[in-house]
């Protein structure tokens, strides 16, 4: 049987791994399920869910913060590239926030370039989902 403070650490390492900092949200996901009865895997995948998405929203709103004080236009030139395909793209491109590497600055560059933050919210909200959702389906399949 888990206890608060389980709960409350798997939403604090979802949170922080959705950042530019580094963590481990899915081992400890994977840790808490192995531990947890069958009916605690929805709160567990919620928690996990709600932590990174807020993460990445909160990487977005540090983009957007140093879009006001760094326009665009003095980006070098590799970094001009990644934003173009992020445009092209656009807030879709979010589904992929999950992504190690990638993912945390795919957020940062999103509220960069203004991609309206509800929008950002959700596909943020889908991508993370789906993936401790498949996380949690193979835990269960093994």
């Amino acid at each position: 049987m888990l206890e608060t403070h389980h709960y409350w650490a798997l939403f604090s390492s979802a949170f922080i791994s959705s950042t530019l900092l580094p963590g481990g949200s899915e081992a400890l996901l994977l840790y808490l399920a192995s531990m947890a009865e069958g009916g605690q895997w929805p709160l567990l995948w919620l928690l996990a869910t709600l932590g990174n998405t807020l993460g990445g929203v909160t990487s977005w709103g540090v983009g957007w913060l140093i879009a006001r004080r760094f326009p665009a236009r003095q980006l070098r030139e590799e970094h001009q590239r990644g934003m173009q395909h992020l445009q092209r793209w656009g807030d879709k491109a979010l589904l992929f926030s999950w992504l190690p590497v990638v993912g945390d600055p795919l957020c940062v560059a999103a509220g960069w370039l203004g991609i309206l933050w509800w929008r950002a919210l959700l596909f943020i909200f889908i991508g993370k989902a789906l993936r401790y959702g498949l996380l949690l389906a193979a835990l269960h399949a093994w």
